[in-house]
């Protein structure tokens, strides 16, 4: 007997998504959730200039609308993205936003951060995210590919690791296989807010940026979402990936 397939849906309803990113103190709390790292209430109340009654009210809309999920540790809950697909939506959504204006010395320095080094989500962005895609492909470690994915999608901008890539990925301490198993997309691009040119995305990127985190290559900067790229990490970016930071 042949089950039947699922049925598809008709189109998909981003306004629904749209309505609750559109107001202002919900998208400043998940802008603040892009880093990936759980935020109590309280603390998002903080970045978010707001009352901590209406952080829970706008936290409660996002919950249920399924853009970010809580973890509850004791008495305490902790609030994160629902997963790299909404990160990948705020990201996208920053190239057709306007800026917002920098009002103070603090911004300035936290923008010029953001652009130099930061996280989108969980993998490498900023200047040093798009010097890695470009060192990568210079070396011969990735190679662009086109057409349709094991997974059944269409993508202009997807790679496949090389087969000098293996190598160097493997001395690394990266476990290719294991990365392939993952439900995401293997090694696509964003283009990045901040520099209009891509960055790598995926579970590659994302295991490469662990990586980079484990070495003491990049380390958290003093400024949200920012990252600081170190001495010692300027010089495996630049031996290992072929990625030129000054």
């Amino acid at each position: 007997m042949t089950v039947p397939a699922e049925p598809l849906p008709f189109d998909a309803d981003i306004a629904s998504a749209a309505a609750l990113i559109a107001d202002s103190t919900r998208a400043a709390i998940l802008r603040a959730l892009l880093t990936d790292r759980p935020l109590a209430a309280g603390e998002l109340a903080r970045l978010a200039g707001v009352s901590a009654a209406t952080a829970s009210f706008h936290l409660g809309k996002l919950l249920e609308g399924g853009l970010i999920t809580v973890v509850r540790q004791g008495r305490h809950r902790y609030y994160r993205l629902a997963g790299h697909e909404v990160a990948a939506a705020l990201e996208a959504l920053g190239l057709i936003s306007p800026g917002l204006p920098v009002r103070s010395l603090r911004q300035s320095r936290e923008a010029a951060a953001l652009a130099e080094a930061r996280t989108c989500y969980d993998h490498l962005a900023g200047r040093a995210g798009v010097e890695l895609l470009d060192g990568l492909l210079r070396r011969g470690l990735l190679e662009e590919k086109s057409g349709r994915t094991d997974r059944g999608d269409t993508s202009s901008h997807r790679f496949e690791v090389t087969g000098a890539g293996a190598m160097e990925l493997g001395s690394f301490g990266l476990n290719l296989l294991q990365i392939r198993r993952s439900r995401r997309q293997f090694a696509g691009t964003c283009i990045d807010w901040t520099q209009r040119r891509r960055h790598l995305n995926g579970a590659l990127a994302a295991a490469i940026t662990s990586r980079m985190f484990e070495l003491g290559w990049i380390e958290h900067g003093p400024r949200r979402r920012s990252v600081r790229v170190t001495p010692v990490g300027i010089e495996g970016l630049a031996g290992t990936f072929g990625a030129d930071l000054p």
